[in-house]
């Protein structure tokens, strides 16, 4: 069982086009006492129209529904309410739509077969302000992951080149060891490049790092 990090209780909204599956993840979000479902609907346009009128923490959010999808309705619902933490919803061959689902404010992504520690794993962490990702994601994510040419500024000033190099690589899930013998400097060196990443960037793990190499157009997925 997931240790229980949220003191409160947490309000969800489910919005996502598969009626079958959103009774599932709301049977499931039930097993939790400090978990309660306020809002079930089927499209973005459904829960946009209800958002005003919503108390809500936390959204399950389809990214492909017919009509609006997962990506604008972000955007949008994020507008009117920048406290939202939006977990998106996916099937691997989503891809194409990771980085807007990025750009647009999602926190977290969860592929549709994650098992149940992991969904409770993903509610604890957004609330945290943390960013979360479902470890088959990550892994895929990863694995397909290539370096941009730096083009950010702002990051230019922030981070040192060497650091650069070791977020991406990071990134593409490499241990500290590993990092080292690829660069050929010692791991210490990685370590403290690392800790001096994690400072700058206010990131606080992997998956945090993730979200701001891809913001930041360090890496491409």
């Amino acid at each position: 069982m997931v240790r229980d990090m949220v003191e409160k209780r947490v309000n969800v909204a489910l919005v996502d086009d598969h009626t079958l599956f959103r009774t599932g993840l709301r049977g499931l979000l039930s097993m939790r006492d400090d978990l309660a479902v306020v809002a079930d609907v089927g499209s973005g346009e459904e829960f946009l129209e209800l958002l005003p009128t919503l108390d809500v923490e936390v959204v399950f959010m389809d990214i492909s529904m017919p009509g609006i999808n997962g990506v604008e309705t972000t955007r949008r619902a994020l507008q009117q309410r920048p406290d939202l933490h939006v977990i998106a919803l996916s099937m691997f061959g989503d891809d194409h739509y990771y980085k807007l689902m990025l750009e647009s404010g999602a926190s977290g992504f969860l592929l549709k077969d994650s098992d149940i520690n992991e969904v409770y794993a993903a509610v604890d962490a957004v609330m945290l302000g943390d960013s979360y990702f479902s470890t088959a994601l990550l892994g895929s994510f990863t694995r397909n992951m290539s370096r941009l040419t730096l083009t950010d500024t702002s990051v230019e000033d922030a981070l040192s080149d060497r650091e650069v190099e070791i977020l991406v690589e990071v990134c593409r899930g490499l241990s500290n060891q590993e990092i080292a013998d690829k660069l050929f400097i010692s791991k210490r060196t990685v370590d403290k490049h690392r800790a001096n990443i994690l400072e700058k960037t206010g990131c606080k793990n992997t998956a945090n790092l993730v979200v701001y190499a891809i913001k930041h157009h360090l890496v491409e997925i």
